[in-house]
């Protein structure tokens, strides 16, 4: 997916190949289209400076989505990931650290598609997509990440 780019910070690997497939697929089962769009894994003390700054939060997330789209089906945007945090859900939730990526990336770009969670109903109309998809794509996660 020539229009998608991903960044690390020192520490973290994923399989760029693969997260751009999956990317792929999700948007597929989306139906929308990828203008532009940045996935950042960092460290959950990055991630805090970043809710701090953008968010005026003080406390850390696993994501946070940057929507600069002017259309629900072209997306243009950001996503970082904490990498702490996702790895902290994944043994909460007992699922493996890649899946916990496919759902983490699943969400923003939900949230770039004009879903939201700020009420009850939207959060649960927005977890039956955000499940169903990645149900679908599980079996392609596999080796996402490295496995800490």
């Amino acid at each position: 997916m020539k229009n998608l780019s991903i960044y690390e910070e020192k520490g973290i690997r994923t399989q760029k190949k693969l997260l751009h497939k999956i990317v792929s697929l999700i948007c597929n089962e989306l139906d929308v289209n990828i203008l532009s769009l940045e996935i950042n894994f960092v460290s959950s003390e990055t991630m805090l400076g970043i809710n701090k700054k953008y968010l005026k939060h003080n406390y850390c997330t696993d994501i946070i989505t940057f929507d600069y789209s002017n259309e629900r089906n072209n997306l243009d945007g950001e996503i970082f990931i904490s990498i702490d945090d996702a790895l902290q859900n994944s043994k909460k939730y007992r699922v493996t650290l890649s899946n916990e990526i496919l759902r983490l990336v699943t969400h923003g770009i939900l949230h770039m598609s004009e879903y939201d969670d700020k009420t009850t109903a939207k959060r649960k109309r927005m977890k039956i997509v955000e499940d169903m998809v990645v149900q679908k794509l599980k079996k392609y996660s596999k080796g996402l990440v490295k496995e800490t």
